[in-house]
């Protein structure tokens, strides 16, 4: 059967200090792209980010969050009546409703308990056709007994942990990377604090990482390439070994995180997709959400936990970077059994295709 055009409309959580959402919206957008190469993608977006404007997609603003304007995404939904409608980690009920009242196939993705606690209540999950959960199992634990129940009565797929979701390493963008920046594989450490607009104890998680990549560079002589962020409000400036990057693409990011020997990383979604790419790593986090996700994966011995304060990142980076220390995390990496979820998050969206077709 031909693929048409299929109307795909992403609504993913958007605001000023993160961009994790938006990013893996963006990630299977792109991925959507280069099957159904005459998919029509449309974003929905907060008008506050500075992504906004840079969206390779259609993109619909709201003044704030799209899930606080209810009443404008469900004229926006309407408007449109898209074949599949992806809320991540966003979206109210009333919203869900309207997705389903245009004849659209609903997507709910989850990043922690919480959120996929909210795509388990009973008059989301009635409106739901697939929830993805962006986290290995082992972060999150089983659903509830009354959760499990409620699937069953709705006759409702569980949500399918589908784990983090990233762009393949695209092997040209590494070497002209590398390149670039003069940089040599498995000789570099990347520092990457998430968005660039978060803060801790009052300052920008960002400058702290800065910091103690500086350091590292100065004391170690080792080259160290620090990814500032979108959000990030002030100068950069690069020193010697020191790379001060203000910001990369996805694809630009997996290529060099690929190639890095160690990535000082925050709690993010981007600490998963190293894991998942069996790269040695220390985190911190700079959110609310993040200390649950870093722990569970220090529990299993995928990562290394510091604090977001430069002097102690410092420390352990020294300590992490002694040979047998390094050689054992990534030991336990080269066993770990987290993967890219954007493979099964196409399996999914290409069956909900398919299947509209044939109800065309």
């Amino acid at each position: 059967m031909t693929i048409l055009n299929p109307k795909i409309l992403f609504i993913p959580v958007s605001s000023p200090e993160g961009i994790g959402e938006y990013m893996r919206s963006l990630i299977i957008a792109q991925a959507i792209i280069k099957q159904w190469p005459s998919a029509d993608i449309h974003f929905i977006l907060s008008e506050q980010t500075s992504y906004a404007s840079s969206c390779p997609f259609t993109t619909h603003l709201t003044p704030t969050s799209p899930t606080k304007h209810t009443k404008q995404v469900n004229s926006i939904i309407a408007r449109l009546s898209p074949n599949i409608t992806i809320f991540d980690a966003s979206g109210r009920k009333s919203q869900l409703d309207a997705a389903k009242r245009c004849g659209s196939n609903v997507i709910f993705i989850s990043q922690h308990k919480k959120k996929r606690s909210r795509g388990l209540n009973w008059g989301r999950l009635k409106l739901t056709d697939i929830h993805w959960v962006v986290q290995p199992p082992f972060i999150l634990g089983d659903i509830t007994a009354i959760q499990k129940l409620k699937l069953k009565l709705l006759n409702k797929k569980a949500p399918s942990n589908i784990g983090p979701v990233f762009s393949p390493v695209n092997a040209s963008v590494q070497k002209q990377l590398l390149t670039h920046y003069q940089l040599h594989e498995n000789e570099y450490i990347i520092f990457n604090a998430g968005s660039g607009g978060h803060q801790v104890n009052g300052e920008l998680a960002a400058d702290v990482y800065a910091r103690a990549a500086e350091a590292i560079t100065q004391q170690l002589d080792v080259t160290c390439v620090m990814i500032y962020g979108d959000n990030y409000p002030n100068d950069i400036q690069s020193k010697n070994k020191h790379i001060a990057i203000k910001s990369l693409n996805h694809e630009e990011f997996i290529a060099l995180v690929d190639a890095a020997k160690l990535v000082v990383i925050s709690g993010g979604d981007s600490l998963l997709q190293t894991i998942s790419m069996k790269k040695p790593c220390l985190t911190s986090p700079v959110s609310k959400d993040q200390p649950h996700r870093i722990a569970a994966c220090v529990n299993n011995q995928l990562a290394i936990a510091t604090e977001t304060e430069s002097n102690v990142m410092i420390e352990r980076i020294k300590s992490l970077l002694d040979d047998d220390s390094l050689a054992k995390l990534q030991s336990t990496l080269n066993h770990s059994s987290c993967s890219n979820g954007l493979d099964l998050a196409l399996k999914d969206i290409k069956c909900l295709i398919e299947e509209t077709l044939i109800n065309v």
